[in-house]
């Protein structure tokens, strides 16, 4: 063992609106000592995602908040330096909900073993881990997309919209995004391959959306709710389906905002409306996997990180995230 410590962020206050840098303390503690049972993992790479935000908030939710003093929930990805289980080795790569530090004990239940044959070993909670799952369960299950469908996609820029708009295009629909920067709904477009892109701050998302989808919208994967949702709504077309995957432009507000609006286009359309999560789908997460590898190997399927190193900057790497300032997927380089 070295002489390291473990770096830990912890939450520290419960935020009003937008995180700030004094709801988080990062805070040196001792590498946590091994009992017969466990294991213990060095981090190497720590997810940040946007469902993170609601765990800070003392509600009831899919999933238990954070307690203020405790660690921050997140995805993370590392190697075993330790093991006292017949499950685990020493030395082997496995995927987790770790948290927000350096190194971390477990039990083993709900680790998952990362092949790096597969890809650099941070696609597992990235392309090839929660986000890439997220958007293909969400799209081909949820929304069940047919060649020529209409799909737009919002928070296309992000971890999970890249690759939700990504395998729709893989499905013979013609793909629009919406983004909140120029350069991405340039990225989206030119890298990515999307029919068209909208920057629904500069622009009027209306009149841009009739633009881009003038016989309507087949598809709406939805990552972020509010303005962008409703105009979407006005126009879907008859059977159309939507795949609530997150709100995020509601996370963040003290007070929320007056909805669900526009319902109505939902009977008059026979549309589906439907709210899912990824974990609901574990048993055929290997199908998935296979087929998203498959299609990177193909280079049908491109993905962009954005990475930060070290987890002291994880703070305010989250904060700068929720404003809008990644592009792609967010990682902490931990090690």
């Amino acid at each position: 063992m070295n002489s390291e410590s473990n770096i830990k962020v912890l939450l520290a206050a419960r935020p009003k609106g937008y995180p700030r840098n004094e709801d988080f303390l990062v805070i040196e503690s001792e590498i946590p000592k091994i009992k017969e049972g466990e294991l213990l993992v060095k981090i190497d790479w720590l997810s940040l995602d946007p469902y993170m935000r609601g765990r800070m908030n003392d509600v009831k939710s899919y999933a238990p908040s954070v307690e203020v003093g405790d660690v921050m929930v997140g995805g993370a990805v590392g190697t075993i330096i330790e093991s006292r289980t017949s499950l685990f080795s020493k030395g082997e790569i496995v995927e987790g909900s770790f948290g927000w530090q350096s190194y971390a004990l477990s039990n083993g239940v709900g680790l998952r073993k990362i092949n790096p044959d597969l890809g650099p070993i941070q696609s597992s909670i990235g392309v090839l881990g929660m986000p890439g799952l997220t958007a293909y369960f969400g799209l081909l299950d949820v929304c069940q997309p047919i060649a020529g469908d209409t799909v737009v996609v919002s928070a296309a820029s992000g971890a999970v919209g890249q690759i939700a708009g990504q395998i729709a295009k893989i499905m013979g629909c013609r793909v629009i995004g919406t983004a909140g920067t120029n350069e991405k709904v340039q990225f989206i477009v030119d890298e990515l391959g999307f029919d068209a892109g909208i920057n629904y701050k500069t622009e009027n998302v209306g009149t841009s959306l009739n633009s881009a989808c003038p016989d309507g919208i087949d598809i709406y994967f939805d990552n972020v709710g509010g303005f962008v949702t409703d105009e979407v709504i006005k126009r879907i077309n008859t059977g159309a389906r939507i795949a609530i995957c997150g709100q995020v432009s509601q996370y963040n507000l003290e007070e929320p905002e007056l909805g669900p609006r526009n319902l109505f286009h939902l009977t008059k359309s026979q549309a589906k409306m439907e709210g899912f999560l990824v974990f609901a789908y574990e048993a055929r997460y290997d199908e998935a996997l296979h087929r998203l590898s498959k299609w990177i190997n193909q280079d049908k399927l491109k993905y962009k990180e954005d990475i930060v190193e070290g987890i002291r900057n994880a703070p305010q790497t989250f904060i700068g995230m929720l404003n809008g300032e990644n592009l792609g997927k967010t990682l902490i380089k931990v090690s």
